[in-house]
């Protein structure tokens, strides 16, 4: 059994038993996260396609850990113009386990 979760502005197929990272949620180590924005469900051959949200549908997660992501350099450079600009980017993302899928 297998769903289609939305959360971050992404959607991610996950299994019970599946770890995950999205975008960063509230919420410390252990605690439990309950998503209701169910894409999509699937039970061996039956297959369930919310329009947009199955209805009822669930998907049970624990926090594992949060954290931040590898820092990403941006570099902004124009020849001849004496314009170098850089920065950098870490982002923040909440790692997830998933605990269970109810219909």
């Amino acid at each position: 059994m297998y769903a289609v979760i939305k959360t971050g502005g992404k959607q991610y197929k996950v299994q019970e038993g599946d770890t995950i990272r999205v975008e960063k949620l509230d919420g410390s180590e252990g605690d439990n996260i309950k998503f209701d924005d169910v894409l999509m469900l699937t039970d061996g051959d039956k297959v369930t396609v919310g329009t947009p949200l199955v209805e009822g549908a669930s998907v049970s997660a624990t926090v594992k850990a949060q954290g931040r992501g590898k820092k990403i350099k941006i570099i902004k450079f124009k020849r001849r113009k004496n314009y170098r600009k850089q920065a950098g980017h870490r982002q923040a993302y909440t790692e997830l386990a998933i605990t269970g899928i109810s219909a």
